[in-house]
């Protein structure tokens, strides 16, 4: 990567922080670009005569020998010979190429005997691996010892100014800057810099190295790193000078991403609110004033909905819009206007009603208590003429059905049982079941049929009460205890029902009636789904419904494609600028 490159890339900063995730992915591409010389291209042609770094490096040799006589510092035995291979890119003429071993006196730290509680209390900062905050390190610790501990164990007093890396598990290459002294459990790795090293310059470094500091970790559970490998690592050593302009850089040019990155965060919750602002007004519309509304909305697609957070929310309106009987105004509009008759939903409840006794008389079914009378004070909110607020218990064929999980076997078997996985995207995943070594007789109600519809009665929060409707093979899956299962009669049209399902109104009224204490997951109960208000309208408008969501769903994913489209171009672009450098 030239310098023009380089300058090209610094201009594309702004578009480059369009997303978070890029603004983090920037900064790392700065590190390495800074610790290869080629952000202080322009700094060395201005600055010919500084001391290059091989002078650099018989100063610390002077220094280490000095302090190892005067006993500041243990004697380290040698570093190997650097191989041809150990530094892959070229670096400035003026650098040179050593080990982090000879800039500093290294040590780790140690955890002073637990079964010792007169060596905990006191006032020496004691700091563990997730405290290191990759920036200056300006506070207390959470645990803290006393003299006693530090005369009595191994551990290391580290000066203000030392630099810490995390040498274990998920924080492995975690840093800090000491602004007060301190101890480090032995998770921990602490620097001393030698004179001619700036430890700003070092804690940079690090950060740049992290990556192959995590590909160093050995270990299944618990990787790690070593004070060994720490030292042994080969880096390039700019001049002192040339230290202290790539760091001025480096915070410039981090300085930019983070106002860039703040703006761009900025500009997402500006959106959200606009988002949330215009389709709350959308829902809360009248019949005549949705279509304009909608138009109003589509206009400001490629501005506003440019996140899948706001599409989410978009589908979520649609739902909703699609119960209120909103997406169907003109619909039934036309319809009258042709002389076509429209049966009201309740002919069609007498349907079920008749349809269910028959069930009942012929023993498929059991006959059920009778279902509350609806209130005025539940009804949330107005439906259109001829539908109807009715309980969902009303218009399924029997009460809703807990699933069976037995324990899962490791090898495969004839009954394959979902996982609570296979619905929580809200549509049906055949990938995600588990085999059971029991056989569950065919006449059981725990296989699935096309067109049931599954309910998760136990999850978080966010997930209790998503739905999806089967549409594997008949007999091919039962289901787990998690789920529950429930059936349309036949004059509801099971995709609408799923709608209704799926809106708002509902989603939060599983949310608000699951029970549950933090240390268990929420659930709802029969009763509860059975009892949940399901606005109704005749067949052909349920599966007019269907047709228009589906048509809004599909402008939903092409909205999202577009999205993911844009986003994987800059993740192209940035990963080849990384592997450039890198």
């Amino acid at each position: 990567m030239t310098h023009t490159d380089i300058m090209q890339l610094m201009e594309h900063f702004k578009e480059l922080t369009q997303h978070p995730k890029n603004a983090e992915e920037l900064k790392g591409l700065i590190l390495q670009l800074a610790v290869q010389g080629k952000l202080t291209q322009k700094w060395r042609e201005e600055n010919p005569d500084v001391e290059p770094a091989s002078v650099l490096l018989k100063k610390l040799e002077l220094e280490k020998n000095r302090l190892i006589k005067e006993g500041k510092i243990r004697k380290e035995q040698p570093l190997g010979v650097i191989g041809e291979d150990e530094l892959n890119s070229s670096i400035p003429d003026s650098w040179a190429v050593t080990r982090l071993g000879e800039i500093g006196d290294w040590g780790a730290g140690a955890t002073p005997s637990r079964s010792r509680s007169d060596f905990y209390g006191g006032t020496i900062n004691w700091f563990k691996s997730g405290e290191l905050n990759n920036a200056i390190i300006d506070y207390n610790s959470e645990e803290t010892i006393n003299e006693l501990a530090l005369k009595n164990s191994s551990i290391r007093l580290n000066k203000v100014g030392d630099v810490l890396i995390a040498m274990y598990g998920a924080t492995i290459g975690e840093t800090g800057i000491l602004a007060v002294e301190g101890t480090t459990n032995q998770a921990v790795c602490a620097c001393t810099p030698l004179s001619c090293i700036s430890n700003v310059y070092l804690h940079l470094l690090l950060k740049a190295l992290k990556g192959k500091f995590i590909n160093q970790g050995e270990g299944g559970a618990q990787p790690n790193i070593s004070r060994v490998k720490i030292r042994n690592q080969v880096f390039a050593l700019p001049p002192l000078a040339e230290q202290k302009a790539i760091v001025e850089v480096v915070n410039q040019l981090f300085a930019e991403v983070e106002q860039l990155e703040g703006l761009t965060k900025e500009r997402i919750q500006l959106k959200s609110d606009f988002v949330t602002s215009a389709l709350n007004q959308l829902t809360q519309a009248s019949e005549q004033e949705v279509a304009s509304q909608w138009e109003f909305l589509k206009s400001q697609f490629g501005t506003f909905f440019t996140e899948k957070a706001n599409i989410k929310k978009l589908r979520e309106a649609i739902l909703q819009l699609a119960v209120q009987g909103k997406l169907t105004h003109h619909w039934q509009a036309a319809r009258r206007l042709s002389g076509v008759e429209v049966e009201p939903a309740s002919v069609l409840l007498e349907k079920i009603k008749a349809e269910k006794e028959q069930l009942i008389k012929a023993g498929k079914i059991k006959k059920e208590k009778p279902l509350p009378a609806i209130s005025e004070d539940e009804i949330p909110y107005d439906l259109p003429d001829g539908w109807v607020w009715c309980r969902l218990g009303e218009i399924i064929k029997e009460k809703p059905r807990n699933g069976y999980s037995p324990k899962g076997v490791d090898f495969p078997t004839k009954t394959k049982s979902l996982k609570l996985g296979a619905t929580t995207k809200g549509y049906f995943k055949s990938n995600e079941v588990k085999y059971i070594d029991e056989e569950i007789p065919l006449d059981s109600y725990l296989w699935l049929k096309p067109n049931d519809i599954l309910i998760q009665r136990s999850n978080s929060l966010e997930y209790v009460g998503v739905s999806a409707i089967y549409n594997g093979k008949e007999n091919d899956f039962v289901y787990p205890d998690l789920m529950m299962k429930i059936q349309a009669c036949t004059p509801i049209v099971t995709t609408y029902l799923h709608i209704t399902l799926s809106s708002n109104f509902t989603r939060a009224y599983f949310r608000e009636n699951a029970s549950g204490t933090s240390g268990n997951m929420p659930k709802i109960n029969q009763g509860i789904v059975a009892n949940t208000l399901t606005p109704i309208t005749n067949a052909v408008e349920q599966k007019a419904i269907v047709e228009k969501v589906n048509g809004l769903m599909a402008l939903c994913d092409q909205l999202e494609h577009e999205i993911e489209t844009h986003q994987i171009t800059q993740e192209v672009w940035m990963q080849c600028c990384l592997r450039e450098v890198v």
